[in-house]
């Protein structure tokens, strides 16, 4: 066992926050293969996955990020449960084996296909800013903003939780199970325990200083000062009550009462940096059903989630500017291709960062930014031959004035991706995040809180305009989860998303693309590296080869490794479902 020197605490405690960043780089978001089961199904969708091969199914099909989550999912659909019962199970183990990614102190946008009645819907389960936060909550007592993890760590990024209020809305909409049975899975795992997976246990590791502020979370991640190693296992009687709570008197009971009251002594008791959540915040919170956001796309319609996601409309204009260029002829091993794809992808960036926000606060264009005529106008920009200067916010038309200044709010890393098909035909998307890994790193109950409120601009204005993702009390803050349902003729063909902060957009276009106009299966489009392009550098998967044509083509090209999650179904005579290498996820059907 690894053994944390007591100077290691100690060395913590004293520290500021912000000198703690550089632990960060050792923190990786991936580590391969994941934990071992003995299950031959699981087995069997894991060589697929290292052969590069979709798994093949006719009834139904999940695709997430840890193998025991996707066998809690697998048993629920058996039963004859639907996507909304199955992903219930699945979030109930994700915020057990993977903690740092998702879980009952988070939120999650939900897209949901309804094979009776051909609509799709879209859940929103993001987190909200307390009553009592004001536009400065970020800054210092200059006006100048935080050091991000100056704000991270503690209580003062806690936003109050959407996911169970989203678990809840989705099984009394489409569920068929009993609610109370769809946390058995995970509250045995809680008990007896499950093994700790690499990824899990690298993270630990990375993140150990910042981890080993806070008590409880210490006692949990780093039991007798020890840290993690894989294969360990790890209980957590905690959240197995926590669980049976939920079970047995519903949501609610996380929003009122015990579990609150524990919520809000957590944050504001945070040593260091305390919060300003209340009882009353939790009290009256609501899940919010949205109008998605769809754009057609060559003969598809591509169904994503609306502000407060940037994700639906970003890649929905990313796929606009696209529109007019023939990708397929040009294929994935051509720069041109990704010349077009990276600055389509700057454009809408651009775009995103002056207009999108929570548009229960902020008027967003949201018609505007899609208009057919408005993106074939900007699509003249990508007809050159070479990279793009510096590029800046288009004006799409609205009735609102549109005085706003360009964001420049952080979004790490993170998150997790659950994608599921159903026997019945439904399907559903739905990302999942406490942010930041680890989130707030405050735990109680078993499980930690988020801090969500960081993706908030840190800044509220810029040369006297409003910043439109500002802080606001009871505000959601933006994000960029793009949970996303691609239909033909009315039928879902492709269900996807992924983790990965404000790079999750750049990593569903690419298996969007993939998928749509190059043909490949589930697994080659997941598979394929990720080349990214948000703010004018190019950062390029080390597995690809295209590093010198991009910079030939006028680039500052940044190879490195870029760690999606993406989870990808494919519907067509059969199902394929593709889970991503670069984590420990598989995809499983029947």
């Amino acid at each position: 066992m690894k053994r944390l020197a007591p100077l290691l605490t100690a060395l913590a405690l004293a520290l500021p926050l912000h000198a703690q960043q550089a632990t960060d780089a050792v923190a990786p978001e991936g580590a391969g293969a994941g934990v071992v089961t003995t299950s031959p199904q699981v087995a069997a969708a894991q060589e697929a996955k290292a052969a590069g091969r979709p798994v093949e199914a006719r009834d139904w099909m999940i695709s997430a990020a840890n193998p025991l989550a996707v066998e809690a999912g697998a048993k629920v659909l058996r039963a004859g449960g639907t996507a909304a019962d199955a992903m219930i199970a699945v979030q109930s183990v994700l915020g057990l084996v993977e903690p740092q990614s998702s879980g009952l102190g988070g939120g999650a946008f939900l897209v949901w296909y309804d094979a009776e009645t051909g609509e799709v819907t879209t859940l929103d389960g993001r987190e909200t800013a307390p009553l009592s936060a004001t536009p400065r909550l970020f800054q210092n007592e200059d006006g100048e903003p935080l050091q991000f993890f100056d704000a991270v760590v503690g209580g003062r990024s806690v936003g109050v939780p959407g996911t169970p209020a989203l678990m809840q809305a989705a099984h009394e909409r489409w569920g068929k199970r009993p609610w109370a049975g769809l946390f058995d899975a995970a509250i045995r795992l809680a008990e007896d325990g499950f093994a700790v997976s690499p990824r899990l246990s690298s993270m630990v590791a990375g993140d150990a200083l910042r981890l080993s502020r806070f008590e409880a979370t210490r006692d949990y991640f780093m039991p007798d000062l020890q840290l993690l190693e894989v294969g360990q296992t790890l209980k957590n009687p905690a959240y197995a009550e926590t669980l049976r709570t939920l079970a047995g008197q519903g949501a609610q009971a996380f929003y009122t009462g015990d579990i609150a009251r524990d919520i809000v002594q957590t944050v504001r008791s945070a040593p260091g940096n305390p919060g300003v959540l209340r009882e009353v915040d939790l009290a009256i919170y609501q899940v919010r059903e949205r109008a998605p956001t769809c754009i057609e796309y060559r003969v598809y319609h591509v169904c994503g989630m609306g502000p407060p996601s940037s994700g639906g409309l970003t890649v929905g204009q990313i796929l606009g500017l696209l529109e007019p260029f023939d990708l397929a002829a040009l294929g994935p091993d051509s720069a041109e291709a990704w010349r077009l794809i990276g600055d389509a992808s700057r454009l809408a960036f651009a775009d995103r960062g002056r207009y999108m926000a929570d548009s229960d606060f902020v008027p967003v264009p949201v018609k505007g930014l899609l208009d057919k005529a408005y993106l074939a106008k900007r699509a003249e920009l990508l007809k050159g031959d070479d990279a793009l200067p510096e590029v800046t916010p288009g004006s799409p038309e609205f009735d609102h004035a549109l005085n706003w200044a360009d964001d420049e709010s952080i979004e790490f890393p993170s998150t997790s991706h659950i994608s599921i098909v159903d026997g019945m035909g439904n399907a559903l998307s739905m990302t999942t995040t406490i942010e930041n890994a680890f989130g707030s790193r405050l735990m109680t109950r078993g499980f930690l809180l988020n801090n969500e409120l960081t993706d908030f601009s840190f800044r509220t204005h810029r040369d006297g305009r409003p910043i439109a993702n500002r802080v606001e009390p009871g505000k959601r803050p933006r994000s960029s989860m793009s949970p996303t349902i691609v239909l033909k003729d009315g039928q879902p063909v492709f269900v996807v998303g992924s983790p990965g902060g404000s790079r999750i957009i750049g990593y569903v276009v690419k298996t969007l693309i993939a998928h749509l106009d190059w043909g490949m299966n589930a697994q080659q489009a997941v598979d394929l590296p990720n080349l990214v392009n948000r703010f004018g550098p190019f950062d390029v998967e080390l597995t690809s080869s295209l590093a010198p044509a991009m910079e030939a083509l006028g680039y500052e090209v940044n190879p490195r490794p870029l760690i999606s999650g993406i989870h990808a179904i494919a519907l067509g005579d059969n199902l394929q479902g593709g889970a991503d290498q670069r984590r420990e996820g598989v995809a499983l059907g029947e």
